[in-house]
């Protein structure tokens, strides 16, 4: 590899397990995980939405509104280890493959990062709750700090579309074939795009 395009994942010596899974994850299987994480936030994103459409367009009473999954499996729905789970693992997957992106798209991933950094938190808060048997202000039910001003069904599903969007644009700019090989000549996306790697 080429250490002309002055890219830090590029400068920092890949020597050790760990960082030879980042280089690949960021370089030659960049496209192929990105293609992976994406069918992941968009299942989970698809769960609130077929939720919201249960509970708005279907009248669904909100405790039997539980997504697609959910209806089978309801303990998906009320498991704040799942939920916990998965937002970890999409901050997870949004830090691991930051260091493929640079220029405008990394911009965009990192903002999509930041706003997941700060869902990822909200969700600690339900999961300590449930660990400690103690909710908020003494409620019922777990409760983070946004939903006390708005309703959880609508705010995770309008965290997922904050999270999502940056994403998207971040991804489109990173695959476009005009920025493709000159803000990432090292991952596989710029050979996705169309051009080649110089």
């Amino acid at each position: 590899m080429s250490t002309e395009t002055g890219h830090p994942a590029e400068s920092t010596p890949y020597t050790g397990p760990r960082n030879r899974v980042l280089r690949t994850l960021n370089t030659d299987r960049h496209e192929l995980s990105l293609k992976i994480y994406t069918v992941v936030v968009v299942a989970h994103w698809a769960e609130h939405i077929a939720q919201a459409i249960q509970i708005y367009v279907l009248d669904w009473p909100v405790q039997q509104a539980r997504g697609i999954l959910g209806i089978p499996f309801p303990g998906l729905v009320t498991s704040e280890w799942m939920h916990y789970g998965y937002a970890a693992i999409m901050l997870i997957g949004f830090l691991l493959l930051l260091p493929g992106f640079s220029g405008r798209s990394r911009v965009w991933w990192s903002a999509a990062l930041l706003l997941q950094i700060w869902h990822h938190f909200e969700h600690l808060i339900l999961l300590v709750q449930v660990m400690n048997g103690v909710n908020i202000g003494g409620g019922a039910a777990p409760t983070s700090l946004v939903q006390m001003l708005i309703p959880r069904v609508e705010l995770h599903l309008f965290y997922n579309t904050v999270v999502f969007v940056p994403m998207v644009v971040a991804m489109y700019l990173h695959m476009r074939q005009d920025t493709a090989v000159r803000e990432a000549p090292w991952c596989s996306c710029a050979d996705a795009s169309g051009k080649g790697r110089g």
